[in-house]
């Protein structure tokens, strides 16, 4: 019995000293976390650069997308149907106004004129004799209406068929370059078949939308500019029209503006970058754009108050390349931070380097 009460009083010391370690060693992890925290609190302020706000111009522009259009333009058609007779252009080239593309056989309707004129010249004569013996009263005014109303009937029918002739003829409406031709001499047309495509590209046309909320900004003769696609080279543009009323589905305002095309760099249906001017403004506040965070509701920035970040949610507007303008939320003469912004939090200590 002496031994098991020997075996069970070794058991409890053993136990009774592992419990004494653990125990010390907790209070010395304790001891060395409170040491890491005394350090913590006892940090150098973070080093980060900033930049002071200060008013200065800025000149606000709208990036928009437009598509050039031809000044004129036009598919080339037969008002009247026929076979085509001559062809008059060179596929590609430059016409004038008024110069004959190409010309309809007139030979029936030709024919079905003077076959016309005979019956005018013959309507024109009983009405002159109808007229004599009206004078004499040989016979009734009604009897002389029917043959002055026969003969204007054969006037307005020579006329009809002299403007069919003139349509067989067709010109261009407009001074401009024609494009490919899709018929040949001998071809049948009709009024539904394409002849050629006939532009005037000597001035082109910008078309643009712009957001409702911009609208009340817009004035004709303003001065634009704009690159296409696949060149960097700026063209300028001037406003002449603007549409009196918002798109309901987009929400937006159509423009159009003019540009000069002499040297026909400017390709009709081509995609325009524009850059549209606004107002300045005077006292613009800028910041970098690596100074912004994007956070759920909206965007913010660190400010520097004595030798502490604090965080400022800010209202933004229009953009450059490097720069970003604030509407609400800073003030001229803060202390923006602009770098290390996402590892601070607010009043977190920081040594600021002025840029």
């Amino acid at each position: 019995m002496k031994f098991k009460h020997i075996v069970y009083l070794l058991l409890a010391v053993v136990l009774g000293g592992m419990i004494f370690y653990r125990v010390s060693a907790n209070n010395a992890k304790d001891n060395e976390g409170g040491k890491g925290k005394g350090k913590e609190g006892d940090k150098k302020p973070s080093k980060v650069s900033g930049i002071v706000l200060k008013p200065q111009v800025f000149s606000d522009n709208l990036s928009l997308s437009g598509s050039i259009e031809a000044n004129e333009q036009i598919e080339v058609r037969s008002e009247v149907s026929g076979v085509v007779e001559s062809i008059n252009f060179q596929e590609g080239s430059y016409v004038s106004k008024g110069q004959q593309l190409f010309k309809i056989n007139d030979l029936e309707l030709r024919a079905q004129l003077s076959q016309a004129r005979t019956k005018q010249a013959l309507a024109s004569e009983n009405e002159r004799r109808a007229r004599l013996l009206l004078q004499k009263e040989a016979i009734s005014q009604e009897e002389y209406d029917i043959a002055s109303a026969d003969f204007r009937s054969a006037q307005a029918q020579t006329q009809l068929i002299q403007a069919q002739i003139a349509k067989t003829s067709v010109k261009a409406p407009f001074s401009g370059k024609i494009g490919l031709r899709y018929i040949s001499k001998g071809t049948y047309v009709t009024p539904t078949t394409v002849v050629a495509n006939l532009v005037n590209t000597t001035q082109v046309k910008v078309t643009f939308s712009i957001p409702e909320k911009y609208a009340t900004q817009m004035k004709v003769n303003t001065n634009l500019s704009f690159t296409t696609s696949g060149s960097k080279e700026q063209f300028t543009a001037k406003v002449y029209a603007i549409e009196p009323e918002i798109e309901e589905a987009t929400r937006t305002l159509k423009m159009r503006a003019v540009a000069q095309n002499s040297s026909g760099k400017l390709i009709p249906g081509t995609f325009a970058n524009v850059s549209l001017p606004l107002e300045n403004i005077n006292d613009a506040l800028l910041v970098p754009t690596e100074a912004l965070i994007p956070v759920q509701n909206g965007k913010k920035v660190f400010v520097s108050i004595n030798g502490k970040a604090k965080e400022v949610m800010v209202e933004t507007g229009a953009r450059t390349d490097k720069d970003v303008l604030v509407l609400t939320g800073l003030k001229a003469g803060d202390t923006v931070l602009t770098t290390g912004v996402m590892t601070l939090k607010d009043d977190t200590p920081v040594q600021v380097n002025i840029k």
